[in-house]
C-alpha cells in the first residue's frame, strides 16, 4: 500500500467547524483553511487516483481541474431550496463516465463528511428512460443481475439497502407484479455504498483502499454499463 496520506484530521476540523459558522464572512476569513486542508488534498487526491481508475476501467474520468472536474464545489446551489447556508459541510468526488455529458451513466463517488464518510458507486435517480433500459436488463437476465449484486466480494464490501422513498410504492408498468426481483425492478437509483470511518480516511494507504473499494464494484459497475449501452 502507498505511504500517501491525502487526507488529515483538520479537513474534517474544518468541515465541522463551517457546519457551525456556515455564512460568507465566515468563510471568507478561513478560505486558506479550505484551500490546504480540504479542496488541496482532495484535487492530489484525484490527480493520484487517475492512474488506480484507469487499471479500473478506461472508460472513467479522474479530473484534477479546480473547477468543473471530479471535485464538487463546497457553494450550495440555493435557488430553489428553502435551506440558504451558502456552503456543503461535506467533501464530495464523483469519479464520471467518460459519456456522462451525454447520457446519465454510472460512476464512482466519494463523499467525506464529520457524521460519516462513504464510498459509493452506481447511478442514483437516473431518468427514466435509463430507469426502464435498467429494469428491463434485470428482467431479462435475472442470473447476471444477481451475480453482480449478490457476490461474495461485492457484498462483503457493499450494501444495497435503500429507504422506501427510493423504491416505487408499486410494481413498475410493464412488469411482472410476480417476478422474483420485483423488489430490485421498484428500485428507483441503482446504487451501493460502504461507510469509512475518519481514522481510514485520513490514514496512509486510503487511496488504495478506495481503490480496492471500487475495483469490488466492478461486476455492478460492468452490469449497469451493459443495461445502458456504454462501455465499460
Amino acid at each position: 500500500m502507498s505511504d500517501d496520506r491525502h487526507f488529515t484530521p483538520a479537513l474534517f476540523a474544518f468541515l465541522r467547524d463551517l457546519d457551525a459558522n456556515n455564512d460568507r464572512d465566515w468563510f471568507k476569513a478561513n478560505k486558506d483553511r479550505y484551500e490546504q486542508h480540504v479542496k488541496e488534498p482532495a484535487l492530489r487526491f484525484v490527480n493520484d487516483f487517475a492512474a488506480r481508475l484507469r487499471k479500473i476501467s478506461p472508460h472513467f474520468v479522474a479530473d484534477s481541474r479546480p473547477v468543473g472536474g471530479s471535485l464538487f464545489r463546497i457553494h450550495r446551489d440555493t435557488r430553489f431550496s428553502k435551506d440558504k447556508t451558502p456552503y456543503k459541510t461535506n467533501t464530495g468526488v464523483h469519479f464520471r463516465h467518460e459519456r456522462a455529458k451525454d447520457v446519465h451513466a454510472p460512476g464512482y463517488y466519494l463523499h467525506l463528511d464529520p457524521s460519516g464518510s462513504f464510498g459509493g458507486v452506481g447511478m442514483w435517480r437516473p431518468e427514466t428512460a435509463v430507469q426502464r433500459n435498467i429494469r428491463e436488463a434485470i428482467a431479462d437476465d435475472p442470473a447476471a443481475w444477481k451475480r453482480a449484486t449478490r457476490g461474495k466480494r461485492f457484498t462483503e464490501v457493499f450494501s444495497m439497502s435503500q429507504g422506501d422513498d427510493e423504491r416505487l410504492k408499486r410494481p413498475p408498468k410493464g412488469f411482472d407484479p410476480d417476478h422474483p426481483l420485483i423488489e430490485d425492478l421498484k428500485l428507483k437509483s441503482f446504487v451501493a455504498s460502504t461507510r469509512f470511518t475518519q481514522k481510514q480516511v485520513t490514514a496512509p494507504g486510503f487511496i488504495d483502499e478506495y481503490a480496492a473499494v471500487c475495483r469490488a464494484g466492478t461486476p455492478f459497475t460492468r452490469f449497469l454499463c451493459g443495461a445502458i449501452g456504454v462501455e465499460f
